[in-house]
């Protein structure tokens, strides 16, 4: 794990004892993915949950992501489902941080998807968005403008001439987009390859949830593309892309609108990516073990966006 809190087997087996009715925990085994939370597969005589350890998010973040993943499932969207402790509550506190305990989602990642598997994506992400009409909870992008503006400002001493220039233009080309007129909504805003799990012929289900937020779709689509349709050179792959979209517009038609700003979208969430990379490389936090994602990949991908226009494919 890249960022971790320790937490024995006793420990875990008495915490569960006390605090939730999913029966008596007979294996706890850390999942080595990720770089935001200390996750474990937690396995009792009831069935294998997800523990997670927040390091980042406070208690009083959480309830966003936790109440969101619990709308979707209700509404039949493939994502873990949080479990309620004895005090009916999501939230519990472990070993000093707060802690959460969600349904385990069956699959795996796909390293290199097919195009089958990239429509189900699509349609998979349009029945969330649909989804999350009717969820309750706002939460403005935490790792939107603001943010990306000011991790910035801490990374430019790190960076070359060249590049710290294309970081400064690219977020002031982004700073004039107004985007009012564009369908928002939850989405899930890290949909890449890592947080998708394949259950044979279908989708198992998404995960990792905890970036998640109140903003535009297309945007969410996006990111998605800027992972799932990308091939080694940071060019998008054509065909990949029809799938993503095509399936996507199988659920939910894009409006005029969102086809508009594509190629907008696709360089804010290359930009967005980059800057986190380049933060974590730079400036990890106390106690992360090396497990930095090589920002040089979303570098590239924006620098292919600002140089070929991409227009939205019909």
């Amino acid at each position: 794990m890249s960022v971790f809190t320790k937490v024995s087997l006793e420990e875990a087996s008495q915490w569960v004892k006390r605090c939730y009715s999913i029966g008596k925990v007979l294996n706890l085994r850390g999942i080595e993915s990720g770089i935001e939370n200390t996750n474990f597969f937690l396995d009792t005589d009831h069935g294998t949950f997800v523990l997670t350890l927040f390091e980042k998010l406070t208690a009083s973040e959480l309830p966003f992501y936790l109440n969101l993943m619990a709308h979707l499932s209700s509404h039949g969207v493939p994502v873990p489902t949080p479990i309620k402790n004895l005090e009916n509550r999501f939230l519990g506190d472990l070993n000093g941080k707060p802690a959460a305990i969600v349904s385990c989602i069956p699959g795996a990642p796909s390293t290199t998807p097919t195009s089958d598997q990239v429509r189900l994506v699509g349609e998979q992400l349009a029945h969330m968005h649909l989804a999350g009409q009717s969820f309750e909870g706002h939460l403005e992008n935490l790792r939107g403008r603001a943010w990306w503006t000011k991790a910035a400002d801490e990374i430019y001493t790190f960076l070359d001439e060249r590049d710290a220039d294309l970081l400064r233009t690219e977020i002031a080309y982004q700073a004039e987009f107004v985007d009012d007129a564009i369908p928002k909504g939850p989405i899930h805003a890290d949909l890449f390859r890592d947080n998708v799990l394949f259950d044979d012929s279908r989708v198992g289900g998404f995960i990792d949830l905890y970036f998640a937020c109140t903003d535009a779709w297309v945007y969410d689509v996006a990111i998605t593309a800027n992972d799932w349709c990308i091939r080694g050179d940071g060019v998008l792959d054509a065909g990949k892309l029809q799938s993503l979209l095509g399936g996507y517009a199988s659920v939910r038609q894009f409006l005029p609108v969102e086809k508009k700003v594509w190629p907008i979208m696709l360089r804010a969430g290359a930009l967005r990516f980059w800057v986190s990379r380049l933060y974590d490389l730079h400036l990890p936090r106390p106690g992360e073990l090396t497990h930095a994602h090589d920002p040089n990949l979303l570098k590239c991908i924006l620098q292919n966006h600002r140089a070929n226009l991409q227009i939205f494919p019909e």
